[in-house]
């Protein structure tokens, strides 16, 4: 059958809205779902003083990396810990979307993405009709930090290969790998959540990070090396498994869909930007297609066009 491609770009249907806390800040905010036009990309509109300030959903945009993905300055303005949300718009392949929000940081919900599924379930997703556009990868890019390494590889698909290690034996070694799309996202990825260590919570909370953080959305790992919060672990690899939840929504952070395969080991926020801007910067390693007119019964080809308005190809 080939990779199927969706050939139009996408948005919500209607407003719908989240309330929560924020997981380092520990203060509420609530986020407005907008539907958007056609090559708007994700837009963040941080309510400021009875004003918006506009901040795109773009890796040339990222300001810090430490803990969460932030968008912005993280001494000035910024939106923190966007990483759910983004995996989630990617995982369900909506394209344009205003997200209004009165805090600088996204609720952590219950630290996986389940809610935001549900929140895009209700608002319902709207085909446009202007084409989507793809960053099909042709050449394979790496960046390796210590014993650290992400790569984008050539695919007929989009693929996630995500390994994690660990010394504490509570996560070990875990490998998540497959295909992706709406089905496998909601299934196998959507409810995985985010995780910690006891043992950093003083200095996390002394550091100012944090201070939202609960065993209501957060799987936490005690100092006997064991998961304790009541209920475990809702699959055997979760921490593998919202490593690539995390993994996907910095990847959204390219302004299009990307066609290849990423594979990281012993990964992160940082590493993952890092590869992104390693293959936006190198024009030999993608080009941008989108889907041919189809013929009845046929998998649709690709051809290269020009890339969106609102996407920084060369950083």
């Amino acid at each position: 059958m080939g990779f199927v491609l969706h050939d139009y770009q996408t948005t919500v249907k209607a407003r719908v809205t989240l309330t929560g806390t924020g997981v380092h800040s520990g203060k509420p905010v609530t986020v407005h779902f907008l539907p958007a036009d056609a090559d708007t990309g994700i837009v963040f509109h941080l309510a400021n003083g009875g004003e918006f300030r506009e901040f795109r959903a773009l890796v040339s945009e990222v300001g810090a990396t430490d803990l969460c993905t932030m968008l912005g300055d993280p001494v000035g303005q910024h939106i923190g810990t966007v990483e759910h949300l983004m995996a989630t718009v990617f995982g369900l392949g909506i394209d344009n979307l205003i997200i209004e929000i009165d805090g600088p940081e996204v609720p952590i919900l219950d630290g996986s993405a389940v809610a935001f599924v549900e929140a895009f379930d209700q608002a319902g997703i709207e085909t446009l009709s202007v084409k989507r556009r793809y960053i099909r990868v042709v050449k394979p890019i790496r960046v390796e930090a210590g014993a650290s390494w992400a790569e984008f590889r050539p695919y007929d698909g989009m693929r996630f290969e995500v390994e994690i290690d660990f010394e504490s034996p509570a996560i070990g070694r875990q490998l998540f790998a497959s295909d992706i799309n709406p089905d496998i996202f909601r299934r196998d990825i959507a409810r995985a959540r985010t995780f910690g260590f006891m043992k950093d919570v003083e200095r996390l909370w002394a550091a100012g990070y944090a201070l939202g953080s609960s065993l209501e959305n957060s799987l936490v790992i005690g100092d006997d090396n064991r998961v304790i919060n009541v209920g475990g672990l809702r699959y055997p690899n979760e921490f593998a498994r919202h490593k690539t939840l995390d993994a996907m929504g910095d990847l959204a952070l390219a302004g299009a869909r990307f066609i290849g395969c990423f594979r990281s080991y012993r990964g992160g926020h940082r590493m993952n930007a890092a590869a992104l801007r390693r293959l936006l910067s190198d024009r030999t390693a993608f080009e941008i297609v989108e889907t041919r007119r189809r013929e009845r019964g046929r998998v649709a080809e690709m051809i290269a066009v020009s890339g969106p308005v609102y996407a920084p190809w060369v950083i």
